[in-house]
């Protein structure tokens, strides 16, 4: 995928999308198979094949255009397409180069030496970008693939990161768990901003949270769950009449989470928030009028149930993790009312509201009969995203109640190999694999606090081999086959690793972590607060 002058490349004319393909025989013979099926808008547009000559094979369909040429020249199959068979013989290259246009003029970059030049160019822009991350604790390997993945998963012009780059891949292989990622969501923002800020990716980071205030400006303080790349709210699901990867029905596109009611995001934007305060130091006035007007909606709402983070598709409910989250929206906002950042912020109300807070999670959401903190008021189930309240500062990792609840979950989501299941469902037609941020989240619990560095790192070792050949994560895991599920690759799983790997280089060099561990006393409604922190 050639880069630009924008993204680092030579000035000029450069086409809109390419994927440009050499192929090398380095010794001996090799035959090649090369087939081009394409299907614009998911076959459901009508195309228009045609040979142009020394233009290559051209395809159009509505206000788009693709063309593929190639050294060799390519032959149009009956019918329209690419299937054909070259041999190369040892010194001999085959050059491909696939455009995609929807503006005019459409431009169609050069094979040869010129197609040579730009693969070359584009690997130097990459390595330049990848040697700005910052990191120089275990696997950094791995944590600079993960860094790379996130920024492609980065949409250039607006700076959203999409949570994948494919719809409909099964979380359960013949089943019908087959979602479109092709969207933002907001819930990733937080975890995000960590990530990049960690790595020394800040330009990235802001312009994640350029995107996020600007997307969210026509509904605040009511916040959307996801976003298209440009800010706009995602088309409404709806199913296509393909047969699906190995038979997974249906394939869909859209996403109905975008009606859904989850008041985690609040805190996950705040949070955002305030990381880029901690970072940049300052924020101006607009962003503080609408983080103010994101509190006093917590305010209005938090007693109110919602659909979570795992949106499920069988009502709302009261989820420990969307209370803690709100929790956290308001710490947040008292945070940085106390330090002077949002000068308008009734703190004598919002401490009330965040006592109240506290003490609604410690009496619906702990269980004495299985001595654990649970996924939803008053249930008896466990949920894998509770190991994330000690990074919010709700509780410390090494707290008690936090030791126990890190037990339950080990002992009734544990899969094997350091992953974990997000939950476990009622339902048992419902058989998805191990969630892969879930066994990230368990280490970083651990790097935290809640064990020993070498067993937060030693599980970090266990979940990377779970990755494929090229050091890729998908949404989940087969543990019993270590088969990739869902969607591919998913930027969720790969903040996870990274933001693990982060706590752990923290743990072993004594830094302060990036963590939330501190947070204002929680007062008692009387008075403004005092402003102090306190350290857990």
């Amino acid at each position: 995928m050639p880069l630009g002058d924008a993204d680092g490349g030579a000035a000029g004319l450069h086409a809109e999308r390419e994927l440009l393909r050499l192929a090398r025989c380095e010794r001996g013979e090799v035959e090649l198979e090369v087939v081009l099926a394409a299907r614009p808008r998911f076959g459901a547009a009508p195309v228009r094949w045609r040979d142009a000559g020394a233009l290559g094979l051209r395809l159009s369909s509505a206000a788009e255009l693709f063309a593929l040429r190639g050294e060799p020249r390519l032959p149009l199959a009956p019918g329209g397409g690419v299937r054909t068979r070259l041999r190369l013989r040892a010194g001999e290259t085959a050059r491909f180069s696939f455009t995609h246009a929807t503006e005019s003029p459409a431009v169609l970059p050069p094979l040869g030496a010129a197609a040579e030049e730009r693969l070359a160019r584009t690997a130097r822009a990459w390595a330049r970008w990848s040697a700005r991350t910052r990191y120089c604790g275990p696997f950094q390997e791995e944590v600079r693939r993960s860094a790379l993945t996130l920024k492609l998963l980065a949409h250039s012009p607006s700076g959203a990161i999409v949570a994948a780059a494919t719809t409909s891949l099964p979380e359960q292989v013949g089943g019908s768990l087959n979602w479109d990622y092709r969207y933002c969501w907001l819930r990733d923002a937080s975890l995000t901003v960590r990530a990049l800020f960690g790595l020394g990716h800040a330009e990235e980071a802001e312009a994640f949270l350029g995107w996020l205030l600007h997307s969210t400006r026509l509904t605040r303080p009511a916040l959307d769950i996801l976003y298209d790349v440009y800010g706009r709210r995602p088309p409404a699901e709806r199913e296509l009449p393909l047969p699906g990867y190995r038979g997974s029905r249906p394939v869909r596109t859209g996403n109905a989470a975008r009606d859904q009611v989850q008041l985690d995001v609040y805190g996950e934007v705040l949070d955002a928030a305030a990381q880029l305060v901690r970072t940049e130091g300052s924020i101006d006035r607009d962003t503080a009028r609408m983080l103010t007007a994101f509190g006093d909606y917590v305010c209005r709402h938090w007693r109110e149930p919602d659909e979570g983070l795992w949106e499920p598709r069988g009502g709302r409910e009261h989820h420990t993790h969307s209370k803690v989250l709100c929790w956290a929206a308001l710490d947040r906002v008292l945070t940085l009312a106390a330090a002077g950042h949002l000068p308008r912020v009734a703190r004598g109300a919002l401490a009330r509201e965040r006592a109240a807070l506290r003490e609604a999670i410690e009496r619906e959401a702990w269980s004495d009969a299985l001595q654990s903190y649970t996924g939803t008021f008053g249930g008896q189930e466990v949920d894998a995203a509770l190991l994330q309240l000690p990074w919010y500062g709700y509780l410390p990792a090494g707290a008690p109640r936090m030791r126990a609840t890190y037990r339950r979950v080990e002992e009734q989501l544990g899969a094997g190999r350091g992953l974990l299941y997000r939950h476990r469902r009622r339902d048992p037609a419902w058989r998805e694999g191990a969630f892969g941020i879930c066994g990230f989240w368990a280490a970083e619990y651990l790097a935290l606090g809640g064990g020993t560095a070498a067993e937060a790192e030693a599980r970090i070792a266990a979940l990377l081999a779970t990755a494929n050949d090229l050091g890729l994560f998908a949404e989940e895991v087969d543990p019993a086959t270590g088969e990739a599920l869902g969607n591919f690759p998913q930027a969720f799983t790969h903040i996870g690793l990274v933001n693990a790997c982060l706590t752990l280089q923290n743990r072993l060099t004594g830094a302060e972590q990036l963590s939330h561990q501190r947070h204002l006393p929680e007062a008692d409604g009387g008075g403004a607060g005092t402003g102090e922190e306190v350290h857990s």
